[in-house]
């Protein structure tokens, strides 16, 4: 059977002669909502951020307690730009803002709030006001709502809630967190395979409960699996009397309920999704994931691996202090652990480093260098290893990869360095030992940056949580070691 582009082409060109009109658009006036936007220059053309203008405009009202020129100040705003307004503006503000605008703190804009100023919002609301909210959310909007409260919090909002939300909301809170059963939507177009185009037109256009938002019609067996998929633009292009099996695009991406949301995204980037069925265990269609939600997706975990390499956590500027002190200190002990591991190599050479002071001012280079070229390896292999571009099949050969990038960049540094410290001291044993000791840090460098984090992913740790710290304490060990031993050894101190 013919399938896919081809067979839709020549479904276009059987089945007689597609009517089109035409009908002239009259330019409207904008309405006055959109003028007053624009009137307020709340956007900065440039950044497309709220300006600091606007801002003081708001908290200046919201001081003299002035509510309705608040409302008229936020009503232009688009949905994101007034959750922005909340995070810009400072957190005393908050709670007025929210009563000021009242009504226009919508679903929209709830969705679209970093997650710790929705929480301080949300814990203002009462739980009917919450369980409305998350009723007019799509349901992965409205699981991310629901799914940081307390478990009290959480069983007041549900009760709250129509059975349908309520229960489509705990189906999704029962899968693993970042999973795809979190941040799928249950809101899908799903028909049975026997259609055809013309009674799935029929079937979108009398159907008052269907989704309002997407690009693609799933089609379905008898045990509500999917068979295939039809573009909204193909349907639109073909006559009424051609059987959907003969248009839908078989070939599919089908995404596991339980797989986490970093592969979803990887997914859609590889083959170039803009939205994919869900399934669960059974192969049973169960929802969908979107192009838009994967953008958020891909954000959040980018951000999040940059923030782990640097032990400093969520990175929010919203986040609450207490918490930014305690996950930041934790990896400062931790370093402060490996440094004085290190030291005690340099205790090691107290009597070298007495007979030749020149040890202590050049053996900082030879660490920090060793250093700075592992976090350059560790951050291209923690990218790889998030993007699959390094697995299991080509280990060895990104090894020997990395081996001789150290290798050239070790004899580089190496003469340039040595060169430098014989031509600046008079004293070409001291350049030759430096110069060997790069050498065998930046080696250590490039297997360390690559073989901690392969190591970690292979135990099942997140190699971008804890990398960094051995790798620096492994090329600090070894850049004091080496330019101390090799002093020792050539009788230079």
């Amino acid at each position: 059977m013919a399938r896919d582009e081809d067979l839709h082409d020549s479904a276009l060109s059987d089945g007689g002669s597609v009517m089109t009109e035409t009908a002239s658009v009259h330019e409207q006036p904008e309405p006055p909502h959109v003028e007053l936007a624009r009137n307020a220059e709340s956007l900065d053309d440039e950044d497309n951020t709220l300006r600091p203008s606007f801002i003081r405009r708001v908290t200046e009202a919201l001081d003299a307690d002035d509510q309705e020129t608040v409302y008229n100040l936020v009503e232009p705003l688009h949905p994101a730009d007034v959750a922005d307004l909340f995070e810009l503006i400072g957190p005393d503000y908050r709670v007025d803002l929210a009563r000021a605008i009242n009504d226009l703190l919508g679903s929209e804009v709830i969705a679209e709030l970093n997650d710790y100023v929705r929480d301080d919002l949300v814990e203002e609301l009462d739980p009917d006001e919450v369980a409305e909210l998350a009723g007019d959310m799509e349901t992965d909007d409205a699981v991310a709502l629901i799914q940081d409260l307390d478990e009290e919090d959480q069983q007041a909002v549900l009760a709250e809630m129509e059975p349908e939300d309520r229960a489509a909301i705990e189906s999704a809170l029962a899968y693993p967190e970042d999973s795809a059963g979190r941040i799928m939507s249950r809101d899908v177009i799903a028909v049975p395979e026997h259609m055809t185009v013309g009674d799935l037109i029929d079937y979108m256009r009398e159907e008052q409960d269907l989704a309002t938002e997407f690009w693609e019609v799933f089609i379905v067996d008898p045990k509500h699996r999917p068979i295939g998929t039809c573009a909204l633009s193909w349907i639109l292009r073909t006559p009424r009397s051609i059987a959907l099996t003969d248009v839908m695009k078989r070939d599919q991406t089908l995404i596991p309920v339980t797989m986490d949301q970093e592969e979803v995204a990887l997914r859609f980037q590889k083959y170039a999704l803009i939205s994919a069925a869900v399934v669960d265990e059974s192969g049973r269609l169960v929802g969908q994931i979107t192009v838009d939600d994967v953008v958020h997706i891909i954000q959040e975990e980018a951000s999040e691996d940059i923030l782990r390499l640097s032990g400093a956590g969520d990175g929010d500027i919203n986040e609450p202090i207490h918490l930014t002190v305690r996950t930041r200190l934790s990896w400062l002990v931790v370093n402060l652990g490996t440094a004085i591991i290190a030291s005690s190599v340099v205790g090691m050479f107290q009597g070298a480093i007495a007979r030749l002071a020149l040890l202590a001012v050049l053996m900082p280079i030879v660490s920090g260098m060793g250093g700075n070229a592992g976090t350059q390896t560790l951050a291209v292999v923690v990218r790889a290893i998030a993007t699959n571009q390094l697995t299991s099949s080509n280990t060895i050969r990104m090894i020997l990869r990395e081996f001789r990038i150290a290798l050239a960049n070790g004899l580089s540094l190496g003469v340039l360095i040595g060169t430098g410290t014989a031509l600046l001291f008079q004293n070409p044993l001291l350049g030759g030992v430096i110069g060997a000791a790069m050498v065998i840090n930046n080696l250590v460098a490039g297997l360390a940056g690559i073989m901690v984090p392969v190591t970690l992913d292979r135990l099942k740790v997140d190699p971008a949580v804890s990398s960094a710290v051995f790798v620096t304490m492994a090329t600090d060990v070894m850049g004091f070691f080496s330019f101390l031993g090799l002093a020792v050894l050539s009788g230079l101190a």
